[in-house]
């Protein structure tokens, strides 16, 4: 019998705000929100963005001033609004029109037979002196420098970035004052902050989890597509001896792709169970999650984190993904418009999925998933936001260009769907699922994504089946993409709102819509109309998947058969106290009050601490040993 692995705790920060309770995705459709979620909302993102500080039951601004919270929303509700989504890239991450470069360059003398000459400090001479130059000592501190012939150097410039929106955390949202973070690279820090918040926003006490699940049954897989790319990061270690500055002890270990994991394993859960790093491009998130799926179903993990962090929005990424002619370029998105008197586009419509486009917007986000088998959830009366039976991932076969789509995407989509409809019925696959599509914005993923979506849909006889695409107000966030998707799509089964590809005026005359429904405005469907959705991502390299995602009503209709009313009774008792234990934690981050869990050298274990036989060891700090009676599954061979 599998094992049905069900979402009972998820959060992480992105554009659009902090994840868990649905915050994000709250924000996307604020306007349809009744004024009291709307006021929540805001006052959650006036925290993440240091505009207020709440203290003493009022909310102090940085001016001293004290005030309540509806004065508070009505003198900073719309800048708060603006530090969110897609924008123009605030100069706290770097400042676009002035990105800083060096060009070569042979300096000569200006008149024939004359020889170049300068002072320089002494100790900022090279190690090896050019066989050109003479040396002269001035003083204990400068030489001068005389060169015969030409001189090679670089010169500092500086230059303005073509590209200039991102998905950005919220303005004023810096996780490195939340805890120690000792020079952590910010994809680092973000991922303390998102796997806290999905951890706590469960209203599990993560030690009780511990004492009921072996230490080997508990899983974290996770990961970034590209690594920690910024200056405390590979970055860092790329550029520093070139930059003329030193290369520290951390540039290298930290930069690795799977930090994020490594993160979470020491500092933030302790554990010691199954760990792994799948990276696919755009379809990270989605791999990791395929390998707790089916973990989780066969019953050798019993609670995994799945999780991913990216934080790509430097000029060299940028710079990197503008000259593969993917990203969308401030000249482009007015050319697009057809405005010829405006100096900049309106950045907020920079990614414009399934529409007249002209490349994607780079996002940064922190996306984590606490899963659990069904069996283990209903003994905790964890809450249960939705179930996720199958994730499906193909490559695309021989290629010509490594980066052009392929093949592989049919077979993902059209075995998610085959998969769906044998749980929901023919009539739910095509009625009551929606797809959370890739939707990058390029102008080849709409033909391309949009052909395998047609194809799949009609195959099995949908003639409307709801399509939106996330990225349009939050970025494309690379390897947490498909995070970002999940959680976002879980906000349906609470507000019943599927939200709009609301920057995308009209679908591009070359997208595919047969059997398909582009949802071009926020419309509301209800919180129980859809079944089902169906997450697609298509990856740079052949890296596709589709996740299947069930409604939590669907989850717990489908638990009703496999437990009694008595056990389903104790269940809803327990459940009780673990949400009050939730949303008691939603409101103090509401007013800012949880810092994210971080354990610095706590409890490290060493190996002459352990009790090992030939049966079991058992671990200081864990109740549940890890069991050596291993089965060998090839008796038939020995």
């Amino acid at each position: 019998m599998a094992r049905l692995p069900v979402i009972v705790g998820f959060g992480g920060i992105n554009s659009a705000g902090r994840t868990s309770f649905h915050q994000a995705y709250r924000r996307i459709i604020f306007d349809l929100l009744p004024q009291a979620i709307q006021q929540e909302v805001l006052l959650d993102l006036a925290t993440i963005t240091n505009i207020a500080e709440y203290q003493n039951g009022a909310w102090l601004t940085h001016d001293g001033e004290a005030l309540d919270a509806e004065t508070l929303i009505d003198t900073f509700g719309e800048e708060i609004l603006a530090r969110t989504l897609i924008r123009r890239i605030h100069p706290s991450l770097f400042d676009v029109d002035n990105v800083v470069i060096h060009k070569s360059s042979a300096l000569t003398p200006v008149a024939e037979g004359e020889k170049l000459s300068f002072s320089v400090k002494t100790r900022s001479l090279p190690d090896n002196i050019p066989a050109n130059w003479q040396v002269k000592e001035l003083s204990k501190t400068h030489s001068e420098i005389t060169v015969d012939g030409t001189l090679e150097t670089f010169i500092k410039d500086s230059k303005s970035l073509s590209v200039k929106a991102a998905g950005q955390l919220p303005t004023g949202f810096d996780p490195s004052k939340l805890y120690q973070s000792r020079n952590h690279p910010r994809g680092l820090q973000m991922t303390v902050y998102g796997a806290s918040d999905a951890i706590l926003s469960s209203g599990l006490d993560w030690d009780k989890v511990r004492n009921v699940v072996a230490p080997d049954q508990v899983a974290v897989y996770a990961a970034n597509s590209i690594g920690q790319m910024d200056d405390l990061g590979f970055g860092g270690m790329l550029k520093s001896a070139l930059m003329g500055k030193r290369t520290t002890s951390k540039h290298l270990p930290l930069g690795y792709a799977q930090m994020p994991a490594d993160f979470v394993n020491a500092y933030i859960l302790g554990s010691v169970g199954n760990v792994g790093t799948s990276i696919g491009a755009c379809a990270t998130y989605f791999f990791n999650l395929e390998r707790a799926v089916e973990q989780i179903k066969v019953g050798k993990v019993r609670v995994a984190m799945v999780g991913g962090s990216d934080a790509p929005i430097t000029p060299e990424i940028i710079e990197g993904f503008r000259t593969m002619g993917a990203l969308a370029e401030d000249t482009a998105l007015l050319a697009l418009d057809q405005l010829e008197n405006q100096k900049e586009p309106d950045h907020t419509r920079s990614c414009r999925p399934f529409a007249q486009n002209c490349g994607f917007t780079i996002g940064e986000s922190s996306q984590w998933t606490l899963l659990m088998d069904d069996e283990l959830a209903i003994e905790l009366g964890a809450t249960i936001y939705g179930a996720i039976p199958a994730v499906y991932a193909y490559a695309d076969g021989y290629k010509k260009s490594i980066s052009a789509p392929g093949v592989g995407n049919y077979l993902t989509l059209s075995k998610a769907m085959a998969y769906l409809k044998n749980i929901i019925g023919s009539e739910g696959l095509t009625d009551r699922t929606f797809i959370q599509a890739h939707g990058t914005s390029t102008p080849q993923n709409r033909v391309t994504e949009s052909h395998v979506l047609s194809q799949a849909a009609t195959s099995f006889g949908a003639t409307a089946m709801p399509v939106t695409a996330m990225k349009a107000y939050l970025g494309h966030s690379q390897g947490t993409a498909g995070g970002d998707q999940l959680h976002l799509s879980l906000g349906v089964w609470e507000h019943g709102v599927l939200p709009g590809i609301v920057t995308s005026n009209a679908v591009a005359d070359d997208v595919y819509t047969d059997g398909l429904k582009f949802q071009l405005k926020h419309e509301e469907y209800g919180k129980e109309h859809f079944e089902a959705a169906l997450l697609n991502s298509k990856g740079f390299g052949g890296n596709n998947a589709t996740a299947v995602l069930l409604s939590p009503n669907k989850a717990m209709s489908m638990l009703r058969k496999r437990y009694s009313d008595e056990q389903l009774a104790v269940y809803q008792d327990k459940n009780s106290a673990v949400k009050e234990a939730a949303e008691a934690y939603n409101q103090a981050m509401i007013r800012g009050e949880i810092e994210p869990i971080y354990r610095f050298g706590f409890n490290v274990l060493g190996g002459e601490e352990l009790d090992i036989s030939d049966k079991k060891i058992q671990l200081p700090g864990y109740q549940m040993p890890v069991d050596l009676n291993v089965d060998n599954e090839f008796n038939d061979l020995v």
